[in-house]
């Protein structure tokens, strides 16, 4: 609650009007300051969540603090309609505070390697180098993703600019001669320069309206102090090296370690202020609201100091949280040590921005008053003072409120222990879950549900047991599947505004009795109102809009029930209104068990039908298991082995074996051969025959000399054979790929390509596109001469009767005439021995 400014009553005690003057959640609403350093809450979380999304982006891990502030630089220039960034080396070296040379040589490749910003080299009118493009790719991927954090619009971009040019512009001299002067730390340049800026601007996100940054909680190095800590938590370095930044810092005024001192001289915590952001919010208070700052002022009272480290801003509201500077780092709680001298300073805070005339305790007897359960006294502070409505009351003051916000002064006869509690709004059963928060510390979820669970955090919270995060894990991963699958990658989105949407539903998450069973039952699962799959409550999982089956479904209700009640006015229309609406619902009732009983008697016939279906599929399986038993019982039609389905595995192996052969023979004879030379096809088919039955030959003896089994013998020979055949291709179509007709056709793909160059960012490009195109046309055109050259030898060798095979000849016929012709040596003692393997 803020503070009132009044003046004294006059001699004849008329009461003197009082003028609400607006809190921070007010100025939050309705100010528009100048000063980009004099941010609302709301715009701060959301360039914090900005910021820290692109410093936490894989690629960006281990890089220097260059690499990680040009990033931030680039997006606060992106163009929303575009999203790429024109920019020379010097100007961004100028934005970090270093050279041209350091940041050509390493920051921009630093940029190139990290894929986070996609680069490439501006060229102007007459080809020269103009300069460079950028492209933040996270931040234009998350173009219209809901619920993104780098979803971010053009407003924010722009304030993002502003606050930057503010921080660590370098300044700059117009043509017309207007200057612009450099930021806070515009001349910081050269070693470490990039590494100061980045901290100032992430200070300044966790800076509060009062000018001091929220410190981080936990275990600190106690010789380096907690504002060393936190700036290294925000940096990702040690201790010391935040403690280093923060005397950088110092001396150039940006921030500043104070430590008050006390009356005890006791040490007091050290506080983290930036005064540029408390000087910004003074003034933006000053110009937005003029009339609530007096004429009359008196001796301006200390900046409040109650806070302990580890709690929120005292200017905030009680019992507000925010998420932890450093995402993903947990820190462990730490004792509270209280200091003798602190017992004055747990006064409640009250908005510095108004003059107080007359002070005093007022009726309650206490000049500011907080809710039960918020002091960490042993008792509350007006245990004693209960005593009101005596005889002697002060006039009451009027306040104009703000908002419908109340100033202290409002109800000052009320003892503290009766004033509103800011959590009596909550149910009981809600209440005493706030009052148990803070037992232990819960564990974030799985990084693949953070986005999904995102608007259930404060139900995630309540789960104290394992079993039960567990039980909503495993929920939530099976609802994110389903919903991944059918909306591709936005599913987190889609599946966490399922979840806004029922918390809203349910009066917020306060409203939620039982996390584990709403999440399970009521917050996850799909709510499909018809048969569609992708439907959830009325919508389409996959694209957002309304679904056409529901519609379909609620247009035919409305139908029916308007094809009754039309029906009704025709049978009854002298019959007065309630009448005819009651008969209408009689009817509606009626026709609706009609057509349930139609839809039973419909699901019968459907059993029916489907359980004569399943018996003739069960018949059908019968009849062809008894078929395959038939085919498996016959012999095998080469050596009439039984039970082998027809032919037998080593029968098999040997018509591969003598096929394998015949194509090594063929390809080769299409290769080297004169294809229109019977002689000559003749001498190449018995060369390669010999070849390949030697090669089958030998490790057929190298199997057998190591004990391998007959069906191990066969199954070599085959593979051997069919090996051969394609190494005798291979080698074909490599010869073919030389000949004259393959180079001519090569040359010409190449320069049909070569003439499409100016499609291709450079000449190196376009000539390794054209080289690749002349290969693919060498290895079409070899391929297309040996299907030539194969069917002119196969015409060439129709004139030999030995070679004329009729399709429908039996392989026992075949046999038969093929035991006429020469074979190897290593076939002819196979047919000797009577083995077919």
């Amino acid at each position: 609650m803020g503070r009132v400014a009044a003046e004294q009553q006059a001699p004849s005690r008329r009461r003197q009007r009082l003028h609400a003057v607006p809190g921070p959640r007010d100025r939050d609403n309705v100010r528009r300051s100048r000063n980009p350093l004099a941010l609302g809450r709301g715009t701060r979380a959301r360039l914090k969540a900005v910021v820290q999304t692109l410093l936490a982006a894989p690629g960006l891990a281990g890089v220097p603090d260059a690499v990680r502030l040009a990033v931030i630089v680039l997006a606060s220039r992106t163009p929303a309609a575009t999203g790429v960034v024109e920019m020379r080396t010097g100007e961004l070296g100028r934005w970090l505070g270093m050279s041209k040379s350091y940041t050509s040589s390493s920051v921009v490749p630093g940029l190139r390697d990290s894929g986070v910003v996609r680069t490439e080299v501006a060229e102007g009118e007459y080809g020269e180098d103009r300069g460079l493009r950028f492209e933040v790719a996270p931040l234009w991927d998350a173009r219209g993703v809901i619920g993104h954090p780098l979803a971010v619009t053009r407003k924010e971009l722009a304030t993002l600019l502003r606050l930057l040019e503010v921080l660590i512009a370098p300044g700059w001299t117009h043509r017309d001669g207007s200057v612009t002067p450099p930021g806070l730390l515009g001349t910081r340049t050269g070693r470490g320069a990039a590494t100061d800026r980045l901290a100032l601007l992430l200070l300044v996100l966790e800076t509060t309206e009062t000018g001091r940054v929220r410190l981080c909680g936990g275990r600190v190095d106690t010789r380096r102090g907690r504002p060393a800590g936190t700036v290294a938590r925000l940096m990702g370095c040690t201790a010391s090296g935040g403690e280093r930044i923060l005397e950088r810092l110092g001396k150039y005024g940006a921030a500043l370690c104070v430590r008050r001192e006390t009356v005890s001289g006791l040490a007091h915590r050290s506080r983290l202020i930036v005064p540029a952001v408390a000087a910004a919010h003074r003034n933006a208070v000053a110009e937005d609201w003029p009339s609530a700052v007096p004429a009359v002022t008196t001796e301006p009272s200390p900046p409040p100091t109650t806070e302990p480290d580890d709690a929120a801003v005292g200017s905030e509201a009680p019992g507000y949280e925010e998420a932890p500077q450093v995402p993903g780092k947990e820190m462990p709680s730490e004792p509270v040590e209280a200091d003798p001298d602190d017992a004055g300073i747990l006064h409640s805070e009250h908005s510095p921005v108004a003059e107080e005339v007359e002070e005093g305790a007022g009726d309650s007897g206490l000049s500011g008053e907080a809710p039960l359960g918020n002091s960490r006294q042993p008792e509350r502070v007006g245990a004693h003072e209960e005593r009101h409505g005596t005889a002697t009351q002060r006039p009451q003051l009027r306040v104009v409120q703000v908002d419908d916000s109340p100033l202290r002064g409002e109800q000052p006869n009320e003892p503290h222990h009766q004033q509103p509690d800011p959590s009596s709004k909550l149910r009981p059963e809600a209440l005493g879950r706030v009052q148990r928060k803070g037992k232990g510390k819960v564990p974030r979820p799985p990084a693949d549900l953070r986005v999904a669970l995102a608007p259930a955090s404060a139900l995630w919270n309540r789960l104290e047991r394992a079993g039960a995060r567990r039980l909503v894990v495993r929920a939530a991963q099976r609802e994110l599947t389903a919903v991944v699958g059918l909306a591709g990658a936005d599913g987190p989105q889609v599946l966490a505004a399922r979840l806004t949407r029922r918390l809203a539903a349910q009066d917020g998450p306060d409203g939620v009795a039982d996390p584990v069973g709403w999440l399970l039952s009521r917050g996850l699962p799909r709510r499909a109102e018809c048969s569609d799959l992708r439907c959830d409550e009325g919508q389409r999982v996959d694209t957002g809009a309304p679904c056409e089956s529901c519609a379909f479904l609620i247009a035919d209700r409305r139908g029916f029930r308007h094809r009754v009640a039309v029906k009704v006015d025709a049978d009854l229309p002298d019959a007065p209104e309630h009448e005819r609406r009651t008969v209408t619902e009689e009817r509606l009732r009626h026709e609706v068990a009609v057509a349930a009983e139609r839809a039973q008697i419909r699901r019968e016939q459907a059993s029916v039908e489907r359980a004569a279906r399943e018996a003739r599929i069960a018949r059908d399986r019968a009849a062809a298991e008894e078929a395959e038993q038939v085919r498996r019982a016959q012999p095998c039609t080469d050596c009439g082995t039984g039970q082998t389905a027809g032919l037998c595995e080593p029968c098999r192996n040997l018509r591969t074996v003598v096929s394998s052969i015949g194509k090594a023979a063929r390809t080769a004879a299409a290769a080297w051969a004169d294809v229109t030379d019977p002689a000559d096809i003749q001498a190449v088919i018995t060369h390669v025959e010999t070849e390949v039955r030697h090669e089958i030959q030998v490790a057929h003896e190298d199997a057998e000399a190591q004990g391998a089994f007959p069906e191990t013998l066969a199954l070599l020979k085959r593979l051997t054979a069919e090996a051969a055949a394609a190494e005798y291709q291979r080698s074909a179509l490599a010869f073919l790929a030389r000949s004259q007709e393959a180079k001519d056709e090569a040359q010409l793909a190449y320069e049909a390509k070569m003439r499409a160059r100016h499609r291709y960012a450079s000449a190196a490009e376009a000539r390794e596109a054209a080289d690749t195109t002349a290969r693919k046309a060498r290895q079409r055109t070899a391929e297309h001469l040996l299907n030539c050259r194969l069917g002119v030898l196969s015409g060439t060798l129709a004139e030999g009767p030995e070679e004329v095979v009729s399709p429908r000849t039996s392989w026992a016929e075949r046999l038969e005439s093929l035991a006429a012709r020469p074979l190897g040596e290593e076939l002819a003692a196979l047919a000797g021995s009577g083995d077919c393997t």
